[in-house]
């Protein structure tokens, strides 16, 4: 199969692939309820070496700096209670942590949640944090820009391998929440 964007050797739909996705993703896909069929989300086989944004774009396709969004753990605290959710935005922006996100959750103070929290909770590798599969009744916050596209690289769970969504499946994720300015250049 031909990847709707970029230039990939290895494009197969996801739900032919769960053995290359972590369990809570390939659950996800397993039981996905969206009105996009499951197999309108494309898994790629990518170089984990790879992974750096410039080189990531200059192997894989140019078009993908404007297609792809990081999902992000964020932790926010107020009163000793603490609560994790997922920021999804366009990889040319980043999370307004201190802004949106503290608003949102009601919290006196947000951060990015440590790589130990990150991976640990949501049984994901670090680097290809996905909000597919994300752990039950976590927030999940999506910039409008996402939702906006045909089609988002977003991770697959693993270092290896990366996920094509089409934008508007974001927006129906478990407990999605969709925001103007969540990224900000």
């Amino acid at each position: 199969m031909r990847a709707p964007i970029g230039h990939f050797h290895d494009a197969r739909p996801a739900p032919a692939c769960l053995d290359e996705l972590t369990g809570p993703v390939a659950d996800a896909v397993r039981h996905w309820q969206g009105s996009v069929p499951a197999e309108q989300i494309v898994y790629v086989d990518t170089d984990p070496e790879w992974a750096d944004t410039a080189t990531f774009v200059e192997h894989y396709g140019q078009d993908l700096l404007e297609r792809s969004a990081n999902c992000v753990v964020v932790s926010g605290k107020r009163g000793g209670e603490s609560t994790l959710a997922a920021c999804v935005v366009l990889s040319t922006t980043r999370v307004d942590v201190n802004g949106v996100v503290r608003r949102r959750l009601g919290a006196r103070k947000a951060s990015f949640a440590s790589m130990d929290t990150a991976t640990g909770e949501t049984g994901m590798e670090y680097g290809g944090i996905t909000p597919l599969g994300l752990p039950d009744g976590w927030p999940l916050l999506v910039d409008a820009a996402v939702v906006d596209l045909p089609y988002v690289l977003v991770g697959s769970g693993r270092r290896r391998g990366k996920l094509l969504v089409p934008g508007k499946a974001f927006a129906e994720l478990p407990h999605a929440v969709v925001l103007e300015g969540l990224g900000v250049s």
